[in-house]
C-alpha cells in the first residue's frame, strides 16, 4: 500500500525558532535596511556591495543555527507519509534535518548564480560572496534568491504538488505572502488542511481546516500525534 502524499508549506516562523531573523520583524526592516535596499533588482543595481554584505551576514548566521523540533518532526513524518516540503525559506534547515524532498520557492541562501545566465547556479563554498566573484562566463555572481519584483519560477511545480496532496500542512507562515499563500486554493476538495501558527490566519474557517495555534516546535509534535492516530484508527 503506497503512502499518502503529505505536502507541507513552511514559512519564516519555523526558521525563526532556530534563531534566524526574518524580514517581517521590526516593521519590515532587515538589519535596519528597508527590504527594497537588499532584496530587489533595484537595490542590487544601486548598491551591489550592500546586497552582497547583507546576504553574507545571513549566511554567516545560518552556519551558526541548527534545525529545531519543527524541522525534525517533519522528517519523522516520512516514516508514515510521502512527504514533500515546499518552503518559502531560503535556509537549508530542512535539508540539514534530513527532509528528503524540499522545493525552495524563493531560492537558496547557500547558492549563487550568474547575473547574465540564470541557469548557471553554484553551491557557494563558505559564507562569503564578494564583488569580483564571477561565473564561468565572466559575469558577477549574485545570491540565488528570488527578490521582490522577480518571478517565482518554482510556483508552478509547487501548484502541481499541492494538486496531488492527500493532506496539506502549513507551518510557520501567516499566509499573507503571495504567490505562496495562494497554494491553499489548489488543495483537493477532500484533502484535510492543518495550519500550525501562533497567529490564526484571517480567513473564513472551514471544516477541512484544523488550526494548531502554536509555534512549530510544539505544534509539529501535536500534528504527528493527530496524523498517526488517523493512520492507526
Amino acid at each position: 500500500m503506497s503512502k499518502k502524499k503529505l505536502v507541507v508549506l513552511t514559512g519564516a516562523g519555523i526558521s525563526a525558532e532556530s534563531g534566524l531573523k526574518t524580514f517581517r520583524d521590526n516593521n519590515g526592516l532587515w538589519e535596519n535596511h528597508d527590504v527594497t535596499q537588499v532584496a530587489s533588482p533595484e537595490g542590487w543595481a544601486k548598491d551591489p556591495h550592500l546586497v552582497l554584505e547583507f546576504y553574507n551576514q545571513r549566511r554567516k548566521q545560518l552556519y551558526e543555527c541548527q534545525p529545531n523540533e519543527g524541522h525534525n518532526g517533519l522528517v519523522e513524518l516520512e516514516k508514515h507519509f510521502d512527504v514533500t516540503i515546499i518552503t518559502q525559506n531560503i535556509d537549508d534547515l530542512h535539508e540539514q534535518a534530513g527532509s528528503s524532498k524540499v522545493l525552495h520557492l524563493h531560492g537558496e541562501l547557500k547558492k549563487v548564480r550568474s547575473t547574465i545566465d540564470e541557469s548557471l547556479v553554484y553551491e557557494l563554498d563558505g559564507w562569503e560572496l564578494n564583488w569580483g566573484d564571477t561565473c564561468e562566463k565572466g559575469s558577477q555572481l549574485r545570491p540565488h534568491i528570488v527578490w521582490f519584483g522577480e518571478a517565482v519560477p518554482a510556483i508552478q511545480p509547487a501548484i502541481d504538488l499541492v494538486n496531488e496532496a492527500d493532506i496539506f500542512v502549513v507551518v510557520g507562515t501567516s499566509l499573507n505572502v503571495y504567490p505562496a499563500a495562494g497554494l491553499l486554493n489548489y488543495v483537493p476538495g477532500k484533502s484535510p488542511v492543518y495550519i500550525i501558527d501562533p497567529h490564526q490566519p484571517a480567513f473564513t474557517p472551514s471544516e477541512k481546516i484544523t488550526f494548531i495555534q502554536e509555534n512549530a516546535t510544539t505544534g509539529v509534535p501535536k500534528l504527528i500525534t493527530l496524523l498517526t492516530q488517523t493512520i492507526h484508527a
